[in-house]
């Protein structure tokens, strides 16, 4: 089952039964002409579909309806990596609302995130609760509840760090007498998401075969467990319980060593490896979403139906007539900050595309830099052989590499940080340098920058850096277009770096949702 090559299937699966009659007798009957909800999860096969259906939400990066907003997109904007972009103020207008912290409870990026994670999070809740009547082994069946409590795990840990006071569904509602549901507590939330974490570290393979590529390890299941404890413990200074086990710093790090010792994941040789082809679900992958152009598509209207990589669409530049470029959005145009911190950096070249670099004709759109994403980009080794270019970029998203691995076992205080720091540096050539807290966060920022993590990494650190960080006003770079003031941005501390949550959604609840603060 390689996720990257399977068709979209999810539309047969999580179908909604919709059915209307007069005749009592017809509603008891099941459908013999369509599979749905009610007669569909009876085989292992059916149980893949399903599966296969979980794993294909982590590749969503639009809603019908509302909006394109892939997370690595949207989580760069709002950190100081990037600023909006697009092709003018009115093409970027919900982006530049995120970029700038002027957040409407209406923004359509905001409520296209909501969507898809409890999308996933159905699906998942559906094939948890079908799993024992299907005819299949029980070996089969705990690898899928398994991988069913990964995926809940990681698209909870993604609305929770956006959002902060959500529902917490841990079962499917059965009808409109249950819509009505309250806001969970972040403890409760981020307590589900180390139990289930915890539970698929018990039971996920140590390896994946290259035929199964894209689903979920145990070391997956660590890494990830490591990232939700940081983040948990920064913003809200303490410790995860995992259904009565207590997961704090020596319990995470103990996870980190193991998959560091025991895992076969390791450095490539080479740190540009890591964004190219050759390097998907390579020796420093430790999850991976997958992207491609199989199957190939066209429909506008439905961009989540292809497999193609969106945040690659939208940050790459405006080019035309260029042999390594292709017709990029330029979205998420680079801050000068993140250049400026980057400088004598060797990474910096395989992180930011500078606009002497490009043949063709450029476009500058707006909040023009001369600065582009490299790592995620409409370059031509991820161009398609098929489909609707846009939607089909072929580029994978690296979610955690080997190197993040390192860096948090580092900054959880491992006997072995100095080696650990050490080893990424000298894998780009750089000299050692003092294993402090403060070296292995900045190593964070130049090892890890574009790849949608830096916001969160301030977050993280408290109101006060990240006003100091996410605040730039007065900056501007030698190829930046435009009037100073597109480009200040001024962080609201009062909203304490969490997204509102969408107006819709709280019309919905019947009055039962509270908006976050400083909305």
């Amino acid at each position: 089952m390689n996720i990257k090559k399977i068709y979209y299937l999810g539309i047969s699966i999580s179908i909604l039964l919709l059915l209307a009659s007069c005749s009592k007798d017809f509603l008891d009957r099941q459908p013999l002409d369509q599979q749905v909800s009610a007669n569909f999860y009876q085989t292992e096969q059916d149980a893949k579909m399903a599966l296969i259906a979980i794993y294909d939400v982590l590749g969503y990066q639009s809603s019908p309806g509302v909006s394109w907003a892939p997370f690595l997109t949207v989580s760069d904007m709002l950190s100081d990596d990037s600023f909006a972009g697009g092709a003018d103020a009115n093409d970027g207008k919900d982006e530049d609302e995120l970029n700038t912290f002027n957040i409407p409870t209406t923004n359509l990026l905001v409520h296209a995130t909501w969507i898809k994670n409890y999308v996933g999070i159905y699906r998942a809740n559906l094939l948890l609760e079908k799993i024992d009547g299907i005819d299949a082994s029980e070996e089969f069946k705990t690898r899928v509840i398994a991988e069913c409590k990964f995926l809940r795990a990681y698209f909870y840990f993604e609305q929770v760090r956006f959002f902060e006071n959500i529902p917490l569904l841990t079962s499917t509602i059965s009808g409109p007498s249950e819509y009505a549901q309250e806001q969970n507590t972040p403890e409760e939330v981020y307590n589900q998401i180390a139990a289930d974490l915890v539970d698929a570290i018990n039971v996920l393979p140590d390896i994946i075969a290259p035929v199964e590529a894209g689903r979920a390890s145990k070391w997956a299941a660590s890494g990830l467990l490591a990232r939700v404890y940081l983040f948990y413990n920064g913003v809200y200074n303490a410790d995860l319980d995992a259904n009565g086990t207590v997961i704090n710093r020596a319990v995470v790090l103990a996870y980190l060593e193991d998959l560091i010792s025991n895992s076969g994941h390791d450095l490539f040789d080479e740190y540009e490896q890591n964004f190219k082809i050759s390097g998907e679900h390579g020796v420093e992958s430790v999850f991976e979403i997958s992207h491609g152009d199989t199957p190939a598509w066209w429909d506008w209207n439905y961009a989540r139906g292809g497999e193609g990589n969106l945040a690659a669409q939208m940050q790459g530049p405006r080019v035309t007539g260029s042999d390594n470029w292709d017709r990029g959005w330029a979205f998420a145009t680079v801050n000068q900050k993140l250049v400026n911190d980057m400088a004598g950096d060797p990474r910096l070249e395989y992180t930011v595309l500078f606009e002497e670099e490009l043949d063709g004709n450029l476009v500058k759109g707006y909040q023009h830099t001369g600065y582009f994403s490299k790592k995620y980009s409409s370059d031509a080794e991820h161009w398609s052989v098929d489909g609707q270019f846009e939607l089909n970029r072929t580029c994978n998203f690296r979610v955690i590499r080997f190197s993040d691995v390192l860096l948090m076992a580092a900054e959880l205080g491992s006997p072995n940080a100095q080696n650990y720091l050490d080893r990424v540096r000298i894998r780009v050539g750089l000299g050692s340098i003092p294993a402090t807290p403060e070296n292995i966060y900045k190593e964070r920022r130049l090892e890890l920058s574009l790849e949608g993590l830096r916001y969160f990494d301030v977050i993280r650190k408290g109101m006060a850096f990240a006003s100091q960080e996410l605040t730039s006003v007065g900056l501007m770079g030698p190829n930046y277009v435009g009037d100073q003031q597109i480009f200040n941005v001024t962080f609201n501390s009062a909203t304490r770096g969490f997204l509102p949550i969408p107006q819709t959604e709280i019309d919905l609840s019947g009055g039962l949702f509270q908006q976050n603060v400083g909305y």
